[in-house]
């Protein structure tokens, strides 16, 4: 079965994972530039700042920055449609807060996007791709501060101008749920709790608050500047499913839904629902929201639903009446991240948003980290990752041909070898395309396509239509 003409299919990405160049033509320090590199399992060390002798792996990524032509090329050998990416906020405002845009970052995306129109591939932009400017973190404490709202809708408005004519599709803020999910939500709100008696809980709710509003404001003033201007929201959406029938853990399945709810409610809603009241309750948070807030939430609702899914989790309620989240189905295989392998929960996850919302969705991550091993004769024979890929875009087309779900797109995560960014490392690799570098930040970053690389080709020219690993 085919898809629809017009489906988006390419692959995703994020400056601080790829980009490098991390000071190059006056770019400011991120969030991801002081987080050290880590092995599976251990948290990444932050710093205040970059210290001496530190092996920090977004200052080089796998230096896109150098060589975007190269890689383009290669994603349009692919077939490619689209292509998300991340505008690097502190490569056009290296603080964050100045009255005028550093003009060289502005000339560094203004080549990406004609390199990537050159061959017909769409740029999906997404604005703040856990690269907050450190300087906003350490001056005003990040989204705890309102203060941040005006700094980002200022970066947005210099894009959406800058690019009105390049960009069709925005994405605001990567994975916002997470904001509320994570305890430590340095990456999603450039946040790490110091004072034990900080009020973490409500500090989340704020800082998500603040975010719902920048992005309301992104909304309405990219429409304002190109009203052809696509722009939605991005969550980490978690298929879940209740650990037995027992009435509690289906309750406790519901639970485990409600933060990422909360936040797709607000921006798709336009208003806190009584879900979001509903979690404000049970995690003892408040937040109020004034007339002019409930009046820019409304107005700047998104035109639809990205969000990633790598895998589904079961939750229960335990005798000391605690929800419970595991990522141990006994019905699933896993992968070398110990993370399941459920397409099926792809499909669940669309039915369930489409469900809800009824707004169009586009899947932008979606993919297997695996460690590849490059043989005697230089090929990488990946064929778990077709596999998976295979079975998760069947999937995906069940949802679409027999479900009747909106879906715009799919766009893999890392069509290329990035740095992780839970641990920096480079041996969980997504890519269709090696990169000649290892967890100590050593290689040449010399490129060579892996045997899912013409899968994925076949994939693309057939629009969905052979997903089989066959020559």
């Amino acid at each position: 079965m085919e898809i629809k003409k017009g489906f988006l299919w390419g692959g995703s990405t994020a400056a601080n994972q790829y980009e490098g160049a991390y000071l190059a033509d006056g770019k400011g320090l991120s969030i991801a530039d002081v987080e050290m590199g880590s092995e599976h399992g251990v948290p990444r060390e932050i710093h205040d700042e970059v210290k001496e002798g530190k092996y920090y792996p977004s200052h080089e990524g796998v230096d896109f920055y150098h060589r975007y032509k190269e890689d383009i090329a290669l994603f349009a050998e692919m077939g490619f449609t689209c292509f998300r990416l991340s505008i690097n906020w502190p490569r056009i405002f290296p603080n964050g807060d100045e009255e005028t845009p550093n003009e060289a970052g502005l000339a560094f995306y203004d080549k990406v996007f004609d390199e990537l129109l050159k061959y017909g591939i769409e740029p999906v932009v997404t604005l703040s791709h856990y690269e907050t400017p450190l300087y906003l973190v350490h001056k005003y404490g990040s989204w705890r501060s309102r203060e941040l709202i005006p700094f980002f809708k200022k970066f947005c408005e210099v894009v959406f101008k800058r690019y009105k004519n390049k960009v069709k599709y925005w994405l605001t803020f990567n994975e916002i749920n997470e904001t509320l999910n994570q305890k430590q939500p340095y990456h999603q709100a450039g946040i790490v709790f110091k004072d034990e008696q900080e009020n973490r809980i409500q500090t989340k709710f704020i800082a998500c608050h603040n975010m719902f509003v920048a992005s309301a404001k992104a909304v309405i003033i990219g429409h304002e500047i190109n009203p052809d201007f696509k722009i939605g929201c991005m969550l980490q959406y978690p298929t879940t499913y209740p650990a037995t029938c027992e009435p509690e853990d289906v309750f406790a399945a519901r639970l485990h839904l409600l933060p990422d709810y909360y936040c797709s409610d607000v921006m798709c809603y336009g208003y806190y629902s009584n879900t979001c009241t509903a979690l404000q309750k049970r995690w003892g948070g408040h937040v109020e929201v004034s007339d002019k807030d409930a009046e820019i939430l409304l107005k700047g609702k998104v035109d639809f639903i990205s969000f990633s899914y790598y895998f589904s989790s079961t939750a229960h309620i335990n005798e000391e009446g605690n929800l419970v989240v595991k990522n141990d189905n006994p019905y699933l295989k896993r992968t070398d991240w110990d993370w399941p392998i459920d397409p099926l929960g792809l499909r669940i996850g669309l039915n369930e948003l489409y469900d809800r919302y009824q707004l169009p969705l586009f899947i932008v991550e979606n993919g297997l980290g695996a460690i590849d091993k490059v043989e005697m004769d230089g090929s990488i024979q990946d064929d778990y990752r077709i596999d998976y890929l295979a079975s998760h875009i069947e999937a995906m087309k069940d949802a679409i041909m027999i479900d009747d779900v909106d879906v715009m797109g799919y766009a893999c995560w890392g069509p290329i070898d990035i740095i992780s960014v839970g641990t920096g490392e480079m041996r969980k690799r997504y890519g269709f395309i090696y990169v000649d570098k290892d967890d100590d930040g050593n290689g040449t970053l010399q490129r060579k396509k892996k045997k899912s690389f013409d899968w994925y080709k076949k994939v693309i020219k057939t629009n969905g239509a052979d997903t089989s690993n066959k020559e």
